[in-house]
């Protein structure tokens, strides 16, 4: 679909009225598509994308008072809040369109039309809304490459550990959080999180949790100590249906203190192939102010695999709904430890891949630890 030829959905319960607009539109280079009921409306919208949608108000329920068209707005609305709509009426009043208006409808044309008056109409909303369209793929840009200058450019060198990452937003930005932090002592601070939502809304929360655990982190050592004084900053500015998981560690030398405040349990896998979960922690941030976080010690011995990831891993789902699970993870995984970090990674994201079809549903990080 491109703007030389927008493609227009036609709406009314008449087909004479319809095959005269589709044929005025088509002279006119749209593509074009009629319909007559509210229910064949929202069929459309959902299976195709069009630029406009050029509407009747009135339909078999009744033929004066509009209110089918009304409902009809509030919920193409709900399937597409940015696509122009332009309503009609042969029993056009001005409060009529005024409520038109209001729930959705961008103009308002009475029957019968004026050829040139409605095709002026016509162009002048695709033209917002492709003049809309654009402004909105250069602030995505800027999102994008805001958000991926967010992420650790360099991995940070351990001796005896290998670190491998993989952060891969479904929008182009998402809320999925991953860091790496130097800190004194040749400490590295890990941190890989999760704020509800997705898109820019979840870029946003994310980017305030990056800012806030890199200040902290220099200056907190304990984990839990970190947790809770990011959970107070979370429970004061997040809305009430707003929550972050997160997950941090500080790594020195083979020991790794963490806490881990409702995210999905990152996972040791052993040498032997014996595993455990690193769940000691608390709540996730922003619902309970004054939680106290607990916090735990863990050796990485040499062979180990540390594998830190997001929900948007393990709640992927293949064609038939089934989700690829926490426990084909962790098969996998320790099925391949012997794998350098980078070569884990790979295996678990082209296994993932595999599985789903290329088509992820959420954000998806992963964080792949090797001790050499």
């Amino acid at each position: 679909m491109t703007t030389d030829s927008p493609r227009a959905l036609i709406a009314d319960d008449q087909p004479d009225v319809t095959e005269a607009l589709r044929l005025l539109l088509k002279r006119e280079g749209y593509q074009t598509e009629a319909v007559h009921s509210p229910r064949a409306v929202l069929d459309s919208l959902s299976a195709r994308d069009f630029d406009l949608l050029l509407m009747d108000l009135n339909y078999a329920r009744d033929t004066t008072s509009g209110a089918e068209g009304l409902d009809l707005l509030g919920r193409i609305r709900t399937l597409d809040s940015s696509l122009p709509v332009v309503v009609m009426t042969a029993w056009g009043s001005i409060p009529l369109a005024v409520e038109a208006m209001r729930r959705g409808a961008r103009d308002f044309v009475e029957k019968p039309w004026d050829n040139s008056q409605l095709l002026s109409t016509l162009r002048q909303q695709i033209g917002r809304r492709s003049s809309g369209r654009a402004a909105a793929r250069e602030e995505r840009r800027d999102a994008v490459a805001t958000q991926k200058a967010l992420l650790p450019r360099t991995i940070p060198q351990i001796p005896g550990c290998d670190i491998a990452v993989e952060w891969t937003p479904m929008k182009g930005v998402g809320g999925d959080y991953l860091d790496l932090i130097p800190v004194s002592g040749g400490r590295v601070g890990i941190a890989v999180g999760d704020v509800a939502g997705k898109g820019a809304p979840a870029a946003l929360l994310m980017s305030n949790l990056q800012a806030a655990v890199r200040t902290l982190a220099p200056d907190v050592a304990a984990p839990a100590s970190l947790m809770a004084r990011v959970n107070g900053l979370a429970a004061a500015n997040l809305a009430a249906n707003k929550f972050i998981t997160l997950f941090y560690g500080v790594l020195e030398g083979q020991r790794l203190t963490y806490a881990n405040a409702g995210h999905p349990a990152p996972m040791l896998v052993h040498a032997d192939g014996e595993s455990q979960r690193l769940d000691a922690g608390g709540a996730l941030l922003g619902v309970f102010p004054d939680w106290p976080y607990q916090q735990a010690e863990v050796e990485l011995r040499s062979g180990d695999r540390l594998v830190l990831f997001t929900d948007g891993m393990v709640e992927a789902e293949d064609r038939d709904g089934v989700e690829f699970g926490e426990e084909r993870l962790l098969a996998l995984v320790a099925a391949n430890r012997t794998l350098d970090a980078a070569r884990l990674r790979q295996q678990v994201m082209g296994a993932l891949g595999v599985f789903t079809g290329g088509a992820f549903q959420d954000d998806a990080t992963l964080v792949v630890v090797a001790m050499v």
